[in-house]
Protein backbone atom coordinates (compact mmCIF):
# COMPACT_ATOMS: atom_id res chain seq x y z
CA UNK A 1 0.00 0.00 0.00
CA UNK A 2 1.20 3.50 -0.80
CA UNK A 3 0.50 7.24 -0.90
CA UNK A 4 -1.89 7.67 -3.29
CA UNK A 5 -1.53 11.02 -4.26
CA UNK A 6 1.50 11.09 -7.02
CA UNK A 7 2.72 13.89 -9.31
CA UNK A 8 1.60 14.21 -12.87
CA UNK A 9 3.18 16.50 -15.10
CA UNK A 10 1.71 17.18 -18.91
CA UNK A 11 1.92 19.74 -21.54
CA UNK A 12 -0.96 21.80 -22.81
CA UNK A 13 -1.59 22.64 -26.70
CA UNK A 14 0.90 25.97 -25.73
CA UNK A 15 3.84 23.70 -24.84
CA UNK A 16 3.90 24.98 -21.09
CA UNK A 17 4.78 22.33 -18.48
CA UNK A 18 0.56 21.99 -16.11
CA UNK A 19 1.06 20.31 -12.42
CA UNK A 20 -1.29 18.08 -11.78
CA UNK A 21 -1.43 15.56 -8.64
CA UNK A 22 -3.29 11.95 -9.40
CA UNK A 23 -5.38 10.43 -6.42
CA UNK A 24 -5.22 7.30 -7.22
CA UNK A 25 -7.44 4.37 -5.62
CA UNK A 26 -6.52 1.05 -3.95
CA UNK A 27 -7.10 -1.83 -6.18
CA UNK A 28 -8.47 -1.57 -9.97
CA UNK A 29 -9.81 1.80 -11.09
CA UNK A 30 -13.55 1.64 -11.79
CA UNK A 31 -12.57 4.48 -14.24
CA UNK A 32 -10.49 8.50 -13.90
CA UNK A 33 -11.92 11.56 -13.52
CA UNK A 34 -10.52 15.19 -14.05
CA UNK A 35 -11.25 17.89 -11.33
CA UNK A 36 -11.58 21.53 -12.65
CA UNK A 37 -11.07 24.11 -9.54
CA UNK A 38 -12.43 27.72 -9.04
CA UNK A 39 -11.34 30.71 -11.08
CA UNK A 40 -9.56 32.10 -7.30
CA UNK A 41 -8.44 28.29 -6.49
CA UNK A 42 -5.93 25.51 -7.35
CA UNK A 43 -5.90 22.11 -7.40
CA UNK A 44 -4.76 21.93 -3.57
CA UNK A 45 -8.26 23.76 -2.39
CA UNK A 46 -10.44 22.30 -0.04
CA UNK A 47 -13.54 21.12 -2.14
CA UNK A 48 -10.53 19.84 -4.89
CA UNK A 49 -8.79 17.64 -2.20
CA UNK A 50 -11.78 16.38 -0.54
CA UNK A 51 -13.28 15.46 -3.73
CA UNK A 52 -10.47 13.85 -5.29
CA UNK A 53 -9.99 11.89 -2.38
CA UNK A 54 -13.18 10.93 -1.86
CA UNK A 55 -13.62 9.31 -5.28
CA UNK A 56 -10.42 7.45 -5.08
CA UNK A 57 -11.61 6.21 -1.91
CA UNK A 58 -14.86 5.15 -3.51
CA UNK A 59 -12.41 2.98 -6.57
CA UNK A 60 -12.01 6.19 -8.93
CA UNK A 61 -8.91 7.54 -9.83
CA UNK A 62 -8.55 11.61 -10.16
CA UNK A 63 -6.25 13.74 -11.75
CA UNK A 64 -6.25 17.43 -10.12
CA UNK A 65 -4.08 20.14 -11.46
CA UNK A 66 -3.47 23.77 -11.40
CA UNK A 67 -4.67 25.48 -14.98
CA UNK A 68 -2.85 27.71 -16.70
CA UNK A 69 -3.06 31.72 -16.07
CA UNK A 70 -3.40 30.68 -12.03
CA UNK A 71 -0.15 32.40 -10.78
CA UNK A 72 0.32 28.66 -9.33
CA UNK A 73 2.69 26.33 -9.94
CA UNK A 74 4.93 28.15 -12.35
CA UNK A 75 2.20 29.88 -14.40
CA UNK A 76 2.55 33.26 -12.15
CA UNK A 77 2.27 36.08 -15.08
CA UNK A 78 0.53 34.25 -17.35
CA UNK A 79 -2.81 36.10 -18.83
CA UNK A 80 -6.01 34.31 -17.28
CA UNK A 81 -7.99 32.79 -20.02
CA UNK A 82 -11.34 30.77 -20.01
CA UNK A 83 -10.56 29.47 -23.21
CA UNK A 84 -7.26 27.97 -22.26
CA UNK A 85 -8.88 26.15 -19.14
CA UNK A 86 -10.93 24.79 -21.26
CA UNK A 87 -8.15 23.62 -23.74
CA UNK A 88 -5.97 22.53 -20.68
CA UNK A 89 -8.63 19.97 -19.57
CA UNK A 90 -8.69 18.58 -23.14
CA UNK A 91 -5.19 18.14 -22.27
CA UNK A 92 -5.13 16.48 -19.46
CA UNK A 93 -7.45 13.99 -20.74
CA UNK A 94 -5.40 13.86 -23.82
CA UNK A 95 -2.08 13.34 -21.47
CA UNK A 96 -3.94 10.79 -19.22
CA UNK A 97 -5.26 8.49 -21.94
CA UNK A 98 -1.44 8.50 -23.17
CA UNK A 99 -0.70 7.44 -19.65
CA UNK A 100 -3.43 4.26 -20.01
CA UNK A 101 -5.63 6.02 -17.44
CA UNK A 102 -8.76 7.31 -19.80
CA UNK A 103 -11.16 9.72 -18.10
CA UNK A 104 -14.67 8.99 -17.87
CA UNK A 105 -15.94 11.77 -15.32
CA UNK A 106 -15.46 15.46 -15.02
CA UNK A 107 -16.34 17.31 -11.86
CA UNK A 108 -15.49 21.40 -11.72
CA UNK A 109 -16.09 23.77 -8.96
CA UNK A 110 -17.27 27.39 -10.33
CA UNK A 111 -15.86 28.48 -12.95
CA UNK A 112 -13.63 25.26 -13.09
CA UNK A 113 -17.45 23.60 -13.66
CA UNK A 114 -18.42 25.60 -16.15
CA UNK A 115 -15.11 25.13 -18.47
CA UNK A 116 -15.85 21.24 -17.77
CA UNK A 117 -19.23 22.03 -19.13
CA UNK A 118 -17.86 22.80 -22.57
CA UNK A 119 -14.65 20.72 -22.34
CA UNK A 120 -17.08 17.58 -22.57
CA UNK A 121 -18.75 18.12 -25.77
CA UNK A 122 -15.15 17.28 -27.37
CA UNK A 123 -14.82 14.51 -24.93
CA UNK A 124 -16.40 11.28 -25.97
CA UNK A 125 -14.57 9.17 -23.48
CA UNK A 126 -16.64 11.54 -20.93
CA UNK A 127 -19.64 9.35 -19.69
CA UNK A 128 -21.18 12.36 -16.85
CA UNK A 129 -20.23 15.76 -15.31
CA UNK A 130 -20.43 16.94 -12.23
CA UNK A 131 -20.37 21.05 -11.33
CA UNK A 132 -20.26 22.40 -8.08
CA UNK A 133 -21.49 26.19 -7.91
CA UNK A 134 -20.89 26.76 -11.45
CA UNK A 135 -22.15 29.97 -12.80
CA UNK A 136 -24.70 29.41 -16.00
CA UNK A 137 -23.39 32.56 -18.04
CA UNK A 138 -19.51 33.25 -18.14
CA UNK A 139 -20.11 37.27 -17.79
CA UNK A 140 -20.85 36.44 -14.47
CA UNK A 141 -17.13 35.73 -13.52
CA UNK A 142 -16.36 39.96 -14.09
CA UNK A 143 -18.41 40.50 -11.05
CA UNK A 144 -15.16 39.67 -9.34
CA UNK A 145 -13.31 42.30 -10.58
CA UNK A 146 -13.70 46.39 -9.78
CA UNK A 147 -15.00 48.51 -12.37
CA UNK A 148 -11.89 50.78 -12.20
CA UNK A 149 -9.44 47.68 -13.14
CA UNK A 150 -12.22 46.68 -16.20
CA UNK A 151 -11.84 49.91 -17.49
CA UNK A 152 -7.97 49.65 -17.40
CA UNK A 153 -8.82 46.68 -19.23
CA UNK A 154 -10.51 48.04 -22.05
CA UNK A 155 -8.39 50.96 -22.12
CA UNK A 156 -5.26 49.27 -22.15
CA UNK A 157 -5.87 46.17 -23.44
CA UNK A 158 -4.33 44.27 -20.10
CA UNK A 159 -4.19 44.56 -16.47
CA UNK A 160 -3.00 43.29 -13.58
CA UNK A 161 -5.86 42.49 -10.79
CA UNK A 162 -5.61 41.17 -7.06
CA UNK A 163 -8.34 38.59 -6.35
CA UNK A 164 -8.37 36.52 -3.04
CA UNK A 165 -4.97 38.12 -2.50
CA UNK A 166 -3.36 36.78 -5.56
CA UNK A 167 -2.76 38.71 -8.89
CA UNK A 168 -4.36 37.67 -12.26
CA UNK A 169 -2.96 39.09 -15.73
CA UNK A 170 -6.70 39.85 -17.15
CA UNK A 171 -6.81 40.92 -21.23
CA UNK A 172 -9.11 42.57 -23.01
CA UNK A 173 -9.57 39.05 -25.11
CA UNK A 174 -10.58 37.30 -21.58
CA UNK A 175 -13.84 39.99 -21.10
CA UNK A 176 -14.50 39.58 -24.61
CA UNK A 177 -14.48 35.92 -24.73
CA UNK A 178 -16.63 35.53 -21.57
CA UNK A 179 -19.46 37.37 -23.88
CA UNK A 180 -19.44 34.95 -26.46
CA UNK A 181 -20.23 31.77 -24.45
CA UNK A 182 -23.46 30.55 -24.35
CA UNK A 183 -23.26 28.00 -21.51
CA UNK A 184 -26.93 26.90 -21.18
CA UNK A 185 -27.16 26.15 -25.20
CA UNK A 186 -23.77 23.72 -24.74
CA UNK A 187 -25.38 22.02 -21.47
CA UNK A 188 -28.55 21.62 -23.94
CA UNK A 189 -26.13 19.76 -26.21
CA UNK A 190 -24.26 18.10 -23.98
CA UNK A 191 -26.04 14.48 -23.88
CA UNK A 192 -24.37 13.21 -20.49
CA UNK A 193 -25.38 12.60 -17.33
CA UNK A 194 -25.25 15.42 -15.33
CA UNK A 195 -24.68 16.22 -11.37
CA UNK A 196 -25.39 19.97 -10.45
CA UNK A 197 -24.83 20.77 -6.63
CA UNK A 198 -25.22 24.49 -5.33
CA UNK A 199 -25.83 26.04 -2.28
CA UNK A 200 -29.00 27.79 -2.28
CA UNK A 201 -27.14 30.76 -0.16
CA UNK A 202 -24.02 31.11 -2.18
CA UNK A 203 -23.20 34.53 -2.00
CA UNK A 204 -20.50 34.42 -5.32
CA UNK A 205 -22.84 32.43 -7.49
CA UNK A 206 -26.53 32.55 -6.69
CA UNK A 207 -28.79 29.81 -6.34
CA UNK A 208 -30.62 30.39 -9.81
CA UNK A 209 -27.68 29.60 -11.77
CA UNK A 210 -27.88 26.06 -11.21
CA UNK A 211 -31.63 26.31 -11.75
CA UNK A 212 -30.99 27.60 -15.31
CA UNK A 213 -28.08 24.44 -16.05
CA UNK A 214 -30.78 22.21 -14.60
CA UNK A 215 -33.37 23.45 -16.83
CA UNK A 216 -31.23 23.62 -19.80
CA UNK A 217 -29.65 19.64 -19.50
CA UNK A 218 -31.24 16.83 -20.91
CA UNK A 219 -32.28 13.87 -18.76
CA UNK A 220 -30.38 12.38 -16.99
CA UNK A 221 -29.93 15.15 -14.51
CA UNK A 222 -29.30 14.86 -10.65
CA UNK A 223 -29.37 18.57 -8.02
CA UNK A 224 -28.43 18.03 -4.77
CA UNK A 225 -28.91 21.38 -2.48
CA UNK A 226 -25.43 21.93 -0.47
CA UNK A 227 -27.70 23.83 2.21
CA UNK A 228 -25.55 26.12 3.94
CA UNK A 229 -22.48 26.11 2.25
CA UNK A 230 -20.44 28.57 1.37
CA UNK A 231 -19.11 28.85 -2.30
CA UNK A 232 -15.58 27.29 -1.43
CA UNK A 233 -17.03 24.94 0.42
CA UNK A 234 -14.78 26.37 3.29
CA UNK A 235 -16.26 24.16 6.17
CA UNK A 236 -15.04 20.19 5.76
CA UNK A 237 -18.27 19.17 6.87
CA UNK A 238 -20.05 20.80 3.24
CA UNK A 239 -16.82 19.88 1.22
CA UNK A 240 -17.26 15.99 2.78
CA UNK A 241 -20.93 16.11 1.54
CA UNK A 242 -20.09 17.30 -1.67
CA UNK A 243 -17.58 14.61 -1.90
CA UNK A 244 -19.94 11.93 -0.76
CA UNK A 245 -22.89 13.00 -3.12
CA UNK A 246 -20.72 12.95 -6.20
CA UNK A 247 -19.08 9.44 -5.40
CA UNK A 248 -22.50 8.02 -5.13
CA UNK A 249 -23.72 9.78 -8.21
CA UNK A 250 -21.04 8.88 -10.13
CA UNK A 251 -21.37 4.61 -9.15
CA UNK A 252 -24.30 4.40 -11.94
CA UNK A 253 -21.84 5.24 -14.70
CA UNK A 254 -19.27 3.30 -14.15
CA UNK A 255 -18.25 -0.33 -14.06
CA UNK A 256 -18.90 -2.31 -10.54
CA UNK A 257 -15.60 -2.67 -7.97
CA UNK A 258 -13.53 -5.09 -8.59
CA UNK A 259 -12.91 -7.29 -5.54
CA UNK A 260 -9.07 -6.99 -5.05
CA UNK A 261 -8.48 -5.21 -2.19
CA UNK A 262 -5.77 -7.11 0.02
CA UNK A 263 -7.42 -8.86 3.24
CA UNK A 264 -4.48 -9.17 6.08
CA UNK A 265 -7.05 -11.35 8.35
CA UNK A 266 -7.72 -14.72 7.98
CA UNK A 267 -12.09 -14.59 7.69
CA UNK A 268 -12.84 -16.81 10.42
CA UNK A 269 -16.29 -15.62 11.15
CA UNK A 270 -18.27 -13.93 14.51
CA UNK A 271 -20.70 -15.88 16.73
CA UNK A 272 -22.85 -13.17 18.98
CA UNK A 273 -24.85 -15.85 21.48
CA UNK A 274 -27.31 -14.20 24.13
CA UNK A 275 -25.89 -14.56 27.75
CA UNK A 276 -29.34 -13.77 28.82
CA UNK A 277 -27.73 -11.50 31.68
CA UNK A 278 -29.43 -8.33 31.11
CA UNK A 279 -31.32 -7.44 28.35
CA UNK A 280 -28.85 -7.19 25.99
CA UNK A 281 -25.53 -8.52 26.50
CA UNK A 282 -23.79 -10.92 24.24
CA UNK A 283 -21.06 -13.46 24.18
CA UNK A 284 -18.76 -12.68 20.91
CA UNK A 285 -16.75 -15.31 19.69
CA UNK A 286 -14.07 -15.93 17.15
CA UNK A 287 -12.28 -18.94 17.15
CA UNK A 288 -9.79 -18.80 20.40
CA UNK A 289 -10.96 -14.88 21.27
CA UNK A 290 -14.16 -14.28 23.20
CA UNK A 291 -15.40 -10.55 24.99
CA UNK A 292 -18.49 -9.47 25.78
CA UNK A 293 -20.92 -7.24 24.06
CA UNK A 294 -23.63 -4.72 25.93
CA UNK A 295 -25.28 -1.32 25.74
CA UNK A 296 -25.09 1.08 28.42
CA UNK A 297 -27.06 1.16 32.05
CA UNK A 298 -28.35 4.55 30.44
CA UNK A 299 -30.66 2.80 27.81
CA UNK A 300 -31.29 -0.41 29.98
CA UNK A 301 -28.23 -2.69 29.18
CA UNK A 302 -25.41 -4.07 32.01
CA UNK A 303 -22.80 -1.72 30.44
CA UNK A 304 -20.85 -4.69 30.60
CA UNK A 305 -18.92 -4.23 27.20
CA UNK A 306 -18.88 -2.51 23.94
CA UNK A 307 -22.00 -1.63 22.15
CA UNK A 308 -22.68 -2.94 18.83
CA UNK A 309 -21.33 0.98 17.12
CA UNK A 310 -18.64 0.97 19.35
CA UNK A 311 -17.32 -2.32 17.79
CA UNK A 312 -17.61 -1.15 14.52
CA UNK A 313 -15.81 1.50 15.75
CA UNK A 314 -12.79 -0.38 17.66
CA UNK A 315 -12.63 -1.89 13.81
CA UNK A 316 -11.86 1.20 12.16
CA UNK A 317 -9.73 2.46 14.90
CA UNK A 318 -7.42 -0.76 15.05
CA UNK A 319 -7.49 -1.21 11.37
CA UNK A 320 -6.39 2.57 10.91
CA UNK A 321 -3.35 2.00 13.58
CA UNK A 322 -2.11 -0.93 11.39
CA UNK A 323 -2.17 -0.14 8.84
CA UNK A 324 -0.13 3.21 9.72
CA UNK A 325 1.97 1.08 11.35
CA UNK A 326 2.28 -1.33 8.21
CA UNK A 327 3.46 1.79 5.93
CA UNK A 328 5.54 3.93 8.28
CA UNK A 329 7.74 0.14 8.48
CA UNK A 330 7.85 -0.04 5.08
CA UNK A 331 8.89 3.39 4.45
CA UNK A 332 11.58 3.66 7.47
CA UNK A 333 9.54 6.20 9.17
CA UNK A 334 10.38 6.72 12.52
CA UNK A 335 7.07 5.80 14.09
CA UNK A 336 7.35 5.11 18.03
CA UNK A 337 3.36 4.67 18.52
CA UNK A 338 0.24 5.38 16.53
CA UNK A 339 -3.12 5.41 18.13
CA UNK A 340 -6.69 6.42 17.21
CA UNK A 341 -9.67 7.29 18.77
CA UNK A 342 -13.06 6.36 16.60
CA UNK A 343 -16.45 8.33 17.60
CA UNK A 344 -19.58 7.69 16.01
CA UNK A 345 -22.56 10.05 16.01
CA UNK A 346 -25.83 9.88 13.83
CA UNK A 347 -26.27 13.43 12.12
CA UNK A 348 -29.55 15.13 11.77
CA UNK A 349 -30.37 15.90 7.95
CA UNK A 350 -27.17 14.41 6.95
CA UNK A 351 -27.27 11.53 4.25
CA UNK A 352 -25.95 8.60 5.31
CA UNK A 353 -26.44 9.72 9.08
CA UNK A 354 -23.57 8.21 10.21
CA UNK A 355 -20.35 10.40 10.97
CA UNK A 356 -17.31 8.35 12.64
CA UNK A 357 -14.52 11.02 13.83
CA UNK A 358 -11.23 9.79 13.78
CA UNK A 359 -8.68 11.46 16.06
CA UNK A 360 -4.73 9.97 15.56
CA UNK A 361 -1.80 10.48 17.86
CA UNK A 362 1.37 10.04 15.78
CA UNK A 363 4.28 9.55 18.32
CA UNK A 364 7.98 9.78 17.11
CA UNK A 365 10.58 12.38 16.00
CA UNK A 366 8.31 12.17 12.29
CA UNK A 367 8.91 15.13 10.37
CA UNK A 368 5.88 17.29 8.43
CA UNK A 369 6.23 15.82 5.37
CA UNK A 370 6.08 11.86 7.19
CA UNK A 371 3.30 12.98 8.93
CA UNK A 372 0.89 14.06 6.44
CA UNK A 373 1.43 11.02 4.19
CA UNK A 374 1.21 8.41 7.06
CA UNK A 375 -2.19 10.46 8.11
CA UNK A 376 -3.00 10.39 4.54
CA UNK A 377 -2.75 6.21 4.39
CA UNK A 378 -4.88 6.05 7.30
CA UNK A 379 -7.69 7.21 4.94
CA UNK A 380 -6.81 3.39 2.99
CA UNK A 381 -7.38 1.18 5.59
CA UNK A 382 -9.89 -1.69 4.44
CA UNK A 383 -11.85 -0.62 7.07
CA UNK A 384 -12.42 2.62 5.96
CA UNK A 385 -12.80 1.72 2.33
CA UNK A 386 -15.44 -0.49 3.66
CA UNK A 387 -17.27 2.35 5.05
CA UNK A 388 -16.93 4.42 2.42
CA UNK A 389 -17.90 2.11 -0.66
CA UNK A 390 -20.82 0.23 1.13
CA UNK A 391 -20.96 -3.91 1.80
CA UNK A 392 -23.83 -6.12 0.78
CA UNK A 393 -25.49 -8.01 3.61
CA UNK A 394 -26.85 -11.28 3.39
CA UNK A 395 -29.19 -12.90 6.04
CA UNK A 396 -30.13 -17.46 5.99
CA UNK A 397 -32.62 -18.35 8.85
CA UNK A 398 -31.21 -22.57 9.77
CA UNK A 399 -32.34 -24.32 12.45
CA UNK A 400 -30.98 -24.56 15.86
CA UNK A 401 -28.62 -27.93 16.68
CA UNK A 402 -31.15 -30.50 18.50
CA UNK A 403 -30.06 -31.63 21.80
CA UNK A 404 -29.15 -35.03 20.92
CA UNK A 405 -26.99 -33.84 17.49
CA UNK A 406 -25.37 -31.87 19.90
CA UNK A 407 -24.57 -34.85 22.19
CA UNK A 408 -23.68 -37.05 18.81
CA UNK A 409 -21.72 -34.82 17.70
CA UNK A 410 -19.62 -33.82 21.37
CA UNK A 411 -19.26 -37.80 20.79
Amino acid sequence: MDVPGRSFTFENEEGRLLSGLLESPEGTPRGWAIFAHCFTCGKDSRAAVHISRALSRAGIGVLRFDFAGTGIGGGQGEAVSFASDVTDLKSAAKAMTAAGMTPSLLIGHSLGGTAALVAAADLPDIVAVATIGAPAELQHILKVFNASDLDTVRRDGEASVEIAGRPFLIRRSFIDAVEEVDVEKTVAALRRPLLVLHSPVDQVVGIEHASRIFVAARHPKSFVSLDMADHLLADAADANFASAMVASWANRYLPPLVADLPQVEAAGGVEAIETLAGKFQLKVRSGEHTIYSDEPASVGGLGSGLSPYELVSAGLAACTVMTMRLYANRKGFPLERASTRVEHKKVADMMPPDRFTRTIVLDGPLDDEQRARILEIADRCPVDLTLIRGSDVQTELVDAPSPDSSSQSAA
